[in-house]
């Protein structure tokens, strides 16, 4: 495969007085797989645009292995790209829809045919080869388009929400499919997506779009475990986020200090980020941050039970209870109390800096 490291400098774009894109700056490696995260409008498509050509930003740099592409048209960037909603030839049959970027660059027949068959088998779709289009399920379409975009073996491969179309089960499968094609192949993939589980299950490392620009740019773990705002650890997981007060003696909350693994900043206003997952049944006094509250709602959910409890100056919180788990279930009414590990217990500003 290609080099395909990538380096976008001062991006912007605005239609009007909207600014889709404000200023943004992004380096790519060979071979790496980010994802663009965000919510709708954030900006995440608009910039997938630009890198594939289908949108020309008001004024920076792309640079694609120290080639600048603002001014190349898109089938002159040796792109890959997979969309929403495959765009593939109804007409055709998987063949030669797979086949078509190759005839478009006038390949010859014979070597068309083993690329083809090699990207086919890629996708595990080579038995489906003579099918039509119409005749394939949603997974099966989505393969032939993946086969599509990477016949030609282009420097980067760009994919927009591929998965959006799929049920549940479906499209969580694919998300493995694809993260274990990405590491066989090692392209350099851009991906778009709106879903915070498909971006920390596939990903690298993720841009966290918010208003058009990179809100926190980090692996996984760190955009999950240290959101760098409010914004970024609220759009990740089933976040609730509590306010705290300091003083001299450091962060509260609900009148009890706050035991901290690591020191927040010194920005007065911050938020306590509780998961569901982080929360404990059991805690020491001493060592762990405790936090109670009025059981809300009990509600069953197949693999677990999720309990959401009223705390003080209304706030809310939950906590899921396995099918495993010893502890009886509370009942609506109840005062629960909950412990939050220091390490668990992480503090974030308003804004990113």
């Amino acid at each position: 495969m290609k080099s395909g490291a990538v380096s976008i400098r001062q991006i912007h774009k605005s239609y009007g007085i909207f600014k889709a894109l404000d200023d943004i700056s992004l380096d790519i490696d060979p071979g790496e797989f980010v994802t663009l995260l965000g919510p709708s409008g954030s900006g995440k498509t608009t910039l997938l645009n630009v890198i594939a050509g289908f949108e020309r930003p008001d004024s920076g740099s792309l640079m694609v292995d120290g080639v600048e592409f603002i001014a190349k048209p898109p089938h002159r960037r040796d792109l890959g790209m997979v969309f929403q909603n495959y765009a593939l030839f109804p007409h055709m049959d998987v063949f030669n829809n797979v086949a078509y970027p190759l005839k478009l660059r006038k390949t010859v027949p014979s070597d068309i045919r083993d690329r083809v068959k090699q990207a086919l088998d890629v996708v595990q779709m080579g038995h489906l080869s003579a099918r039509r289009i119409t005749e394939l399920s949603g997974g099966q379409k989505q393969r032939v388009a993946l086969a599509r975009a990477i016949v030609f073996e282009p420097r980067l491969l760009l994919m927009d929400e591929p998965l959006s179309a799929l049920d549940k089960n479906l499209r969580e499968h694919m998300q493995i499919e694809l993260k274990r094609l990405h590491l066989r192949l090692g392209m350099t993939t851009v991906y778009v997506t709106h879903d915070q589980q498909e971006a920390l299950t596939m990903s690298d490392r993720i841009a966290v779009l918010r208003n058009g620009r990179i809100v926190q740019l980090d692996t996984p773990q760190n955009i999950y475990d240290r959101p760098n705002c409010h914004f970024v650890a609220s759009f990740m997981g089933e976040t609730r986020m509590l306010p705290v007060t300091k003083n001299s003696r450091g962060y509260h909350f609900a009148g009890r200090p706050l035991k901290l693994a690591q020191s927040p900043s010194a920005v007065e206003k911050q938020w306590l980020v509780v998961r569901p997952e982080r929360l404990c049944w059991y805690g020491d006094e001493e060592h762990d941050n405790r936090v109670e509250g009025v059981v809300v709602d009990v509600v069953y959910r197949g693999d677990s039970h999720s309990i959401s409890l009223k705390l003080p100056g209304d706030h809310e919180i939950s906590i899921r209870r396995a099918p495993t788990e010893s502890t009886p279930l509370p009942e609506p009414g109840q005062t629960l109390t909950l412990w939050l590990k220091p390490e668990a217990s992480v503090l974030v500003e308003e804004t990113s800096a």
